[in-house]
């Protein structure tokens, strides 16, 4: 064979080798390109659904959430002890108490047309209740209303000690109204119950009737 088709056939092979090489090449980088499209759709997939979660946790706090001012005041927590039913505790720090001493056993979470002692709804306040105290005098209309609010984990019970129409009180806090000649502001009741419910240091998670 001539030098010149040797010559010839070498190029050949060469330029085979190189389109070879070429196709190889262009496979890989479609490949490559394919994989960072997976990949970037696999995040933009993330980012979405994390878009999703955090804007339903804030529509669910809009909704849900309090919705107007805290007319509540932080009390100071005092102890937590037990003490034996029927003993009178006399050193609690607001009226009604928010903390302190306490009876062994809590009441059930419900309406009470009758007075339960003060030591014994303050360990429902423990659990991380909410207690609606209530005048005795109170018509009885506007006692539906507060007994709309009760169950879960909210109790509700006339109390003569109270310098107020009604009490609203959880673990360490307390917010108190007259009525007069109005109605009762539900949306207080509310708000309280969003912002201070299973806030006590033994809170058993339940949510009350937000009615």
């Amino acid at each position: 064979m001539s030098d010149v088709n040797t010559e010839e056939l070498n190029n050949a092979s060469s330029d085979r080798f190189e389109r070879q090489k070429q196709k190889k090449a262009a496979r890989e980088a479609e490949a490559l390109k394919t994989r960072r499209i997976k990949a970037l759709k696999k995040i933009g997939y993330w980012i979405v659904g994390l878009v999703v979660v955090v804007g339903a946790g804030w529509l669910l706090v809009k909704v849900t959430g309090p919705k107007g001012a805290d007319y509540s005041q932080g009390v100071s927590v005092l102890g937590r002890d037990h003490i034996a039913d029927g003993t009178t505790y006399t050193s609690y720090n607001s009226n009604p108490p928010t903390s302190g001493s306490h009876y062994a056993n809590p009441a059930p979470a419900r309406f009470y047309d009758k007075e339960l002692p003060d030591e014994q709804l303050v360990h429902n306040l423990e659990h991380g209740n909410i207690w609606i105290a209530y005048k005795l005098d109170l018509p009885e209309n506007l006692i539906g209303i507060l007994k709309n609010f009760s169950g879960g984990n909210i109790i509700v019970t006339p109390r003569s000690k109270n310098d107020t129409d009604v009490a609203l009180v959880a673990w360490g806090r307390l917010d108190k109204f007259n009525i007069g000649s109005s109605d009762i502001d539900k949306q207080r009741i509310k708000d309280f119950i969003s912002r201070y419910q299973n806030k006590g240091p033994e809170s058993i998670s339940i949510q009350g009737h937000l009615r």
